[in-house]
């Protein structure tokens, strides 16, 4: 169970947000302020204290504050982002994490290292973690070598096609695992109950668990019936206008409980 959250409010050059798929346009900044709203409040539903963190106008990208770190229930590990325009974002992110974390407990990615939380997915005391364009091999080992330090496990898992693991496939506990595309068959993820979303709807494989609640984008009947036929309450958020800057529903937030 969570008790925290974080957040980042959008900042107007959210426009410029890095993409891979120009084709949907650029967001629009007051639609992706009210979306985010939403956002926090779908997360009060489910019973947690929301941090929400100012908007910084320097990063574009930076209300993806998931990226920013790992949090687990022993330690904070400060990532240190593959994407260029994006590598100073935790500059900011420290602070607030060492109001949750005893200094002794926050460990750091650092360089030639890259990770960003996006590629990583906690299943129990097992931390998956993609290897991808923004993870890169010597973040994985240090990542790998920090969290055994706390009795933690990691398994890589490469990437073929998505920019970041959780892209394709999130845990929502009870050994229950949404895949898509290229995860639908991966081996590290063969002992889980996997729930196969179709093609046309795999942006929604991003849904997130909190406290038994399950977020799920809008827009997609195909996911919500599924997730709500695995017996969980579905919460639904539109998260259009970070969907055209590479986002889903997980990126936008830190979910954890804090040591402090």
């Amino acid at each position: 169970m969570f008790k925290n959250v974080i957040v980042k409010t959008p900042c107007k050059a959210v426009t410029k947000g890095i993409t891979s798929a120009p084709e949907l346009g650029k967001p629009d900044y007051e639609k992706a302020l009210k979306q985010h709203e939403s956002y926090i409040a779908a997360l009060k539903q489910c019973g947690v204290e929301v941090t929400v963190l100012p908007a910084d106008e320097n990063f574009p990208d930076s209300c993806f504050v998931e990226d920013t770190a790992v949090l687990t229930k022993k330690c904070a590990v400060i990532s240190n982002p593959g994407a260029a325009t994006r590598t100073k974002e935790t500059e900011a992110m420290i602070p607030v994490i060492k109001q949750f974390y005893p200094e002794e407990c926050i460990e750091y990615i650092q360089s030639p290292g890259t990770m960003e939380g996006g590629d990583v997915m906690m299943v129990g005391d097992t931390f998956y973690i993609g290897r991808s364009a923004r993870t890169n091999e010597e973040g994985i080992r240090q990542f790998s070598e920090i969290l055994a330090k706390y009795g933690y496990t990691v398994v890589e898992v490469p990437l073929e096609k998505v920019l970041h693991l959780k892209t394709g496939v999130n845990y929502l506990e009870n050994n229950n695992m949404l895949v898509s595309g290229e995860f639908k068959d991966k081996a590290e993820f063969a002992a889980y109950n996997r729930y196969e979303i179709p093609e046309n709807e795999a942006y929604a494989a991003n849904c997130i668990w909190v406290n038994d609640k399950v977020l799920v984008p809008a827009g997609y009947p195909t996911v919500e019936k599924l997730v709500k036929e695995m017996g969980y309450e579905v919460i639904l958020v539109d998260t259009s206008e970070f969907r055209k800057i590479d986002g889903g529903l997980s990126c936008l937030s830190l979910r954890f409980t804090a040591m402090k």
